[in-house]
Formats: C-alpha cells, structure tokens, sequence
C-alpha cells in the first residue's frame, strides 16, 4: 500500500524539519520579546479590543477562548519548548509512535496560528503565512522511523514554486524597473531595512546590478519549474535557490523570509545531495501504519483543491501579493516588492523636556533598533531576529499617519514613558523619564557616497522635509 515511498528523501526530511524547528523557535522568542507592548492588554493595538469585534470563523485563535498577557506568555514559551523538543528529535525514536511527533508539529502550528491571526498589522507580513503553511505541511511529514512520502515532498516543492514564481510575476506585473533592470539602482537604499553591507551593494556598478536583476528573474521564473524534474536536476534547481537567496540574507535584513525560503529548498534534494552536507545517520524505518499513510493521501487531496486559487492567481493580471485565502493559512499565494520605491523617507521621532516649546527649544531623537535614525549608525545585522515595530516605521513613511493605527498610540507611550514600549526600541533619549511633548519629523534619507562616507563618517545624509506629527503633549489624550 505504501506506494508513495520515498526512502531517498528520509535525511531531506530529518534536515527539514530541523531547519523549520528553529525558524519556529525565532518566532515564538520574537513573540515573547514584543508581543505584549504591542498587542498586550495595554499594548498599542490590544488583542481584547480585537477578539471583540472580529468573530472567531475569520480569525481562528485560542486567545477568542480568553486573552491575557500571563496566558500570552505562557503560549510564547510553550512554543519556545515546542521547538527545542523537535529541534532536537525528542520522541522521535522506535520506542515512540509516529503520532507523537505529529502532535509536537500540530501543536507548533496551532500556537503559532493563534498568535497571527490576533496579531494584526503586526503579524500582516507574508513570511507568517508562509511558516504557518509550512508548518502545517511538517505535521504529516512523519518521525524518523517512518519513510517519507513523496507527494509531501512535492507539496512542499509546490509551496516553494508559489514563493519564488509568485515573487517573479509580480515584479514582472509591477513596476517598470524590474523590466528595464534598473530596480536595483534603488532597492538596497531603500530597503526596509538594510544591513551592514546594503551600503557596499548600493555602491556597486550599474552593470552589476542589471545583473542582479538579471539573475532574479532566471531564479524566480525558470528555476522553480525544474522543482519538479527528476535528480539530479531538482537538486540543482534547488541550490540555484539557496544561493540566490543567500545573496539576498548579504544585502538585505528580511526576518526568516530568506531562511524558511532555503528550508524549502531543502525538499528538492534527496539522500544523496545532502549527504555531501551531512554526516549520514542509521535509519532503521518501522512499518508505515495504514492510518498514517490515509492521513497523507487526505491532506494531499486537501493542498490540492485548496490550489486551485492560488494558481489562478499566478496567472491573473491583477496578482495579489502575500494573500491567504482561508483563516488557517494552508495555502496562499506569495510574492515581494512588485514595486520598489525610489527614494527612502524615514519617520524620526523626537522628545522634548521643555514645559514651554520655543524656537529654542532642545528635540531629543529615539533610535530604534533596526530602522535608520542616526546618520553615523551602521545599519545593523538583524537578520533572522524580526524588530516588527521597525519595519512598520517603514510603512508608515510611505503615508500619512492615519492609515496606521498604531502611530498615535506609540506616541502617547513614549509620552508616558511606558516601560514595555521603550524596550522595544534601541536608545531612550530622557532614560525613562516621560517627556513634556513628541513629535515625528520626516526625512528624505540617502546612503552617502564612498567621497561623504571617508569624510564625515556618516553611512547616511538626510534632508528635513517637515512634519509628519506635530508636538502633542500627554493631556492632547485626555
């Protein structure tokens, strides 16, 4: 009965799940160090205030059941556990059935879809879909004892085609830039958020970065379709993957999406690719149960169906981007910068101690841990940490503070001096003493020159473009 054997992929699966393990372990330590300021009973966008007014059938969580932040914490940590658990292998030998290891990765998912689906704008980045979808996949990829099955094999090189194909055609589809090979003449300036070496990628030849492009679009649109074509060619294609998006882990700060990328790579090379890589281990395959391989032959005709729409959506004109079309994120469909802004403005916030605001009177930058604020700041390594209030920061310089509902309320934190709220964030300027007023201000931010850079020291200029928030001070609140 277990025709869909697959006993060349058991080592592709051990280093899988590993991967996929510690990408989940990110997740849950990034939900315990920041979960509470901003989505707390207290935080800037309250998961009760949610759980109110969006119903359980749109938003599936445990946390429609009853939210507090000790409960918070207490999911956060036990998904951290979780993790460590199948990181390691634990309850994955002979004395344990297979059922035990699908619980773990069952349970995994379920705490991790809790956590998304109450996250919000916090949580709205494609790369949580995208770890929901692979952790569910994980779920019925079976223990050490049990030989793999291929057709989980091919749902997860079917995930990887969405991914990379997705994030192809939408370039394609979007701005002209990616068509004339010019995107990169911007993109690593004006990034969300670059990393220690985004300032040499800036700097380097035109021609380079057509190649660049050049290279993307060979990644993206024709790569993925030798996926599914037999060895050693799917392994190929597979690499040809890793390697381009280890290019984009140098030049770029984008969470896991780079890393749970390459963990689905791995599906495309069998025993023999990766025991280059590492050290083959005994495996000793038990009798696979009947009901286990019924599981596997049930969710297979599930991704399935549910594919209908997201293949759709590869081949219309107007292509969403990052988009789950069911609550549980089984299947979605993927894809980034369909277009690239041309210039980097950047929202600064500044506090003031002064009782009575002057043309003299002295504003105190926040820096933020990611984001750039301080002209002389090296971007910073970020990278597979996520700094979520950062990247929204970037979001919000590309529009007016009323389409982000968390702005006004990160002011009135910083303005009480809120404890939870300034751990987010890299440098408090008044050492946790509440301000009188805050104000944002907007820049227009370039990367110096090589000549500038040698000169001042700074990595970055900026010109003052004016307010984006006014001074407000705490009683505006009241």
């Amino acid at each position: 009965m277990d025709w869909l054997a697959a006993p060349d992929y058991w080592l592709t699966r051990l280093v899988f799940q590993r991967l996929l393990a510690l990408i989940y372990l990110m997740a849950f330590l990034v939900t315990l160090h920041q979960f509470r300021p901003l989505l707390g009973e207290r935080g800037l966008l309250p998961v009760p205030e949610f759980v109110r007014a969006v119903p359980f059938g749109r938003s599936p969580s445990l946390f429609h059941l009853r939210y507090s932040d000790p409960l918070l914490l207490a999911v956060a940590w036990s998904g951290v556990g979780l993790a460590v658990v199948a990181a390691l292998g634990l309850f994955e030998g002979p004395e344990w059935p297979v059922a035990i290891t699908m619980a773990v990765w069952a349970l995994l998912w379920v705490l991790y879809l809790s956590i998304v689906n109450v996250g919000q704008t916090f949580y709205s980045f494609g790369w949580e879909s995208l770890l929901l979808e692979t952790g569910f996949l994980a779920i019925f990829l079976g223990s050490a004892t049990t030989t793999p099955q291929f057709s989980l094999i091919l749902l997860i090189r079917w995930l990887l085609f969405r991914v990379e194909f997705g994030a192809g055609m939408i370039k394609m589809r979007g701005d002209r830039c990616w068509r004339d090979l010019t995107c990169l003449y911007y993109h690593h300036e004006t990034q969300p958020m670059p990393n220690p070496l985004s300032w040499y990628f800036h700097h380097l030849p035109k021609r380079l970065h057509r190649v660049e492009v050049l290279g993307n679009h060979f990644a993206q649109l024709v790569v993925p379709w030798f996926l599914f074509l037999p060895q050693p060619i799917a392994s190929v294609a597979g690499l040809i993957i890793v390697l381009t998006q280890s290019w984009l882990v140098l030049s770029g700060n984008f969470a896991w999406l780079n890393f749970i990328t390459m963990t689905l790579a791995i599906a495309s090379f069998d025993n023999g690719a990766l025991g280059h890589l590492f050290a083959i281990v005994p495996y000793h395959p038990q009798e696979t149960p009947t009901w286990y391989l019924a599981i596997v032959l049930a969710i297979t005709a599930l991704i399935l169906a549910l594919s209908y729409r997201p293949a759709r959506n590869l081949l219309s004109r107007r292509q969403l981007m990052n988009y789950s079309f069911d609550p549980f994120h089984i299947v979605g469909t993927y894809g980034a910068f369909g277009s690239i802004t041309k210039e980097r403005y950047e929202v600064v916030i500044e506090g003031t101690e002064d009782a009575v605001l002057t043309s003299q009177t002295k504003w105190h930058e926040y820096e933020f841990q990611g984001k750039p604020g301080d002209v002389r700041r090296r971007p910073p390594q970020v990278v597979p940490y996520h700094y979520r209030l950062d990247w929204l920061m970037w979001f919000a310089a590309l529009s007016s503070p009323m389409y982000h509902e968390w702005f006004v309320p990160l002011l009135r934190k910083l303005l009480e001096a809120d404890r939870a709220v300034l751990r987010l964030l890299a440098r408090d300027p008044f050492a946790g003493r509440p301000p009188r007023f805050v104000r944002a201000i907007f820049y227009l931010y370039r990367f110096t020159t090589p000549a500038e850079r040698r000169e001042t020291g700074a990595w970055w200029s900026r010109e003052l473009v004016g307010d984006y928030v006014p001074p407000i001070q705490l009683r505006t609140f009241r």
